[in-house]
């Protein structure tokens, strides 16, 4: 009996490539909704901030307390039900392609980082009673998202992840030179991530439903 050359894991293989190549395959729902609301989110708070640290808002601690915790648990929300959706998709066997899910991984890895990065920052900042050590963990953030960026453009060739990915480099270094200058900080912090995380995840959504309508 001869054997068969064209055996699934080869044509497995050989889809892969293809996949990159082309930088086809549907993207992640799930991950463009945590992209745009942690976006959309996050900006707000930190325009939030500008406001704040321009004299135009003066509200008092409470409500500064409230907003604040209002803003993360809606993004607590939106991560529960997007892990849930996840498990949901995966049990139906609705994983997409190789390409989006090696993407998918990437970012969510990404992610991973964050927690311990989180814990690091957090932890110098209490121990050495220094609030500016605490915001060099934003621009840590930014550097990890575009090295994922940079994964994810070279498995879809997309132009926009690229100029995402060079962004959050760009990012990466204006935060960590705008520590103690508060005001900038905010700025940019404000804008990036409105055009680095609201946006991205606003094309992936776009692409996302266009793909399964």
């Amino acid at each position: 009996m001869s054997a068969n050359p064209r055996t699934p894991s080869v044509e497995a293989d050989l889809a892969f490539m293809r996949s990159i190549v082309e930088g086809g395959g549907r993207p992640s729902l799930t991950l463009a909704i945590c992209y745009l609301a942690g976006g959309l989110l996050y900006g707000l708070q930190c325009l939030f901030h500008v406001g704040q640290a321009f004299g135009v808002l003066r509200w008092p601690d409470l409500a500064n307390l409230a907003f604040v915790t209002a803003i993360s648990a809606a993004f607590l929300a939106v991560l529960v039900w997007a892990i849930r959706r996840d498990r949901r998709d995966e049990a139906a066997g609705r994983r997409g392609p190789l390409a989006s899910r090696a993407m998918s991984a990437g970012l969510s890895g990404a992610g991973m980082a964050n927690a311990a990065i989180l814990i690091v920052f957090g932890v110098g900042a209490v121990r050495d009673q220094d609030f500016g050590v605490w915001l060099y963990y934003p621009a840590m953030i930014f550097a990890l998202q575009s090295a994922a960026w940079f994964m994810a453009w070279n498995l879809k060739k997309k132009g926009w992840m690229l100029a995402t990915s060079l962004g959050g480099w760009v990012t990466a270094v204006a935060l960590g030179l705008l520590v103690r200058e508060p005001q900038w900080y905010l700025g940019v912090c404000t804008l990036a991530l409105f055009g680095l995380f609201a946006l991205p995840g606003w094309i992936m959504y776009r692409d996302a439903t266009a793909a399964r309508a």
